[in-house]
């Protein structure tokens, strides 16, 4: 008998149960296509030779033994204010997640109100508008003071706080990354303008010893053509050939200030110290032997890329939760009393405990929208990563190929340069001894001098492709 009664009370809840769910707004089934790339698909191709079993160390500017470099990617990662946009957007971030972590926690209020009151007559407290001592009621006029605690705790029964919690931790995640792709730029422009100044001081070097040369050409000519022994289009010729020196020390010097100006705003401004002539170095970096996840997991931005696609996730299961019953608890301790003077008297207490539920049978369609908005939204942040993971590949692909062609080009321009020399030090020797005149011993100085101008804007766009290699390979671990 008693089992029986246990039966019919289990009854009714299960009963209510099953009309809970089933008062439930109704939900669309989700039909996206749309997939993150495999790790299959990033791989390197065939023909590219340069490669290793080695990736980028964290600080891999350092591998150039450069102490001024140093110090100034050092400088520009301190004082940039790219640097301090994203310090703000982690920061703000982070403020995301302490707010949302708190909307399931146990909030506490302290109350007081004051209410005067005239009481109707005509109204559902209409006995309280008339004055009767006896009964209690003083009407038609009240002061009905409050004062207590209110409490209320929201329950996260199905997941939709914690989803959104989850959410907002990724893209907390994701800007953390963000900061360490700003970081891995910085030092990447830092460098490349560094050694863009240090390959136009050089090229500036032998343009200005060239001039020199070009203007021994020019008087020369000028000189022959006043004495008659050859005809002044000789001197016009080198006098446009010294003109053009002259631009193109011209260009130098100017692309010298931009260079210099463009990092004294990465460093974020002040005084620049002159930077000191120092030797290019040699690229080293080469590509891993494969990409495959490495490249996904090395890759600041690309992880970020995925943090956002995980905070989408959440926010789609998020909006799910938002479909089923909520429920919460309010609470109420403390005095109610329609006369202030018996405010705070015994039979003044109060206590209110107010269980809440509420079903989302009929939202206007907002749940529907909102859902369709997350799941679109989550499409498009993985259509972003998986574009963001080809044109990685392609960047670190392009960029080892044309580092691999530059390095035979260099190669083939050292002998070049070893030619020329060989060639302007016998026509030295040749001068000495008188058996050419001193114009062949400049004109063979000449290509020597263009030569080497050549050389070294190679070696400076080698350095450049060696430290753009190093910003695709995700620059090592920050």
């Amino acid at each position: 008998m008693r089992s029986l009664k246990r039966v019919n009370k289990v009854k009714p809840l299960a009963l209510l149960c099953c009309a809970l769910l089933a008062a439930c707004a109704p939900m669309k089934d989700d039909t996206s296509i749309v997939k993150p790339i495999s790790q299959q698909e990033i791989v390197l191709p065939k023909d590219i030779k340069l490669t290793s079993q080695q990736w980028p160390d964290a600080t891999w500017w350092k591998h150039y033994n450069d102490p001024q470099l140093n110090a100034l990617i050092d400088r520009a990662l301190k004082q940039s204010p790219s640097i301090a946009v994203a310090h703000a957007r982690v920061a703000q971030a982070r403020s995301d997640v302490a707010l949302i972590e708190s909307g399931t926690q146990l909030k506490v209020n302290a109350m007081a109100q004051i209410n005067e009151a005239h009481v109707s007559s005509n109204g559902y407290l209409g006995p309280f508008a008339e004055d009767r001592p006896r009964l209690g009621t003083t009407g038609p006029w009240y002061t009905e003071g409050i004062v207590g605690l209110g409490a209320t705790l929201d329950i996260d029964l199905w997941g939709e706080h914690r989803d959104r919690l989850d959410a907002v931790m990724g893209v907390e995640n994701a800007h953390k990354l963000e900061e360490k792709a700003v970081e891995l730029e910085i030092s990447a422009d830092v460098a490349q303008l560094y050694y863009g100044i240090q390959t136009t001081d050089q090229v500036t070097q032998r343009l200005e010893a060239l001039k020199q040369s070009e203007t021994f050409v020019l008087n020369s000519h000028e000189a022959r053509a006043a004495r008659g022994l050859e005809s002044h289009s000789d001197a016009e010729m080198a006098k446009a050939m010294l003109l053009t020196i002259e631009q193109q020390l011209s260009m130098a010097k100017q692309q010298r200030v931009a260079f210099r100006e463009s990092l004294r705003a990465l460093i974020g401004g002040g005084e620049l110290a002159e930077i000191t002539p120092m030797p290019l170095p040699v690229a080293q970096t080469q590509l891993p032997s494969s990409l495959n996840y490495q490249l996904l997991a090395r890759r600041p931005d690309l992880q970020a890329a995925h943090w956002y696609v995980q905070s989408s996730m959440k926010q789609i299961d998020a909006a799910k939760a938002a479909f089923y019953p909520k429920f919460d608890i309010k609470a109420f301790f403390g005095f109610d009393a329609l006369h202030l003077d018996d405010l705070f008297d015994h039979s003044s207490q109060q206590a209110n405990i107010v269980p809440g539920l509420y079903l989302p049978i009929f939202s206007g369609g907002q749940l529907e929208a909102n859902l369709d908005k997350t799941r679109h939204q989550r499409d498009m942040l993985i259509s972003q990563y998986n574009q963001a993971v080809l044109t990685a590949v392609k960047d670190v692909v392009v960029t080892g190929s044309a580092l691999q062609s530059l390095q035979e080009e260099q190669t083939l321009q050292n002998e070049k340069v070893s030619s020329a020399a060989a060639g302007m030090n016998n026509a030295k020797a040749r001068y000495q001894r008188g058996l050419i005149s001193e114009a062949m011993a400049n004109e063979a100085q000449r290509q020597w001098l263009s030569a080497q101008i050549q050389q070294i804007e190679m070696q400076g766009q080698l350095v450049s492709k060696d430290i753009v290699l190093n910003k695709a390979l995700g620059g090592g671990k920050l």
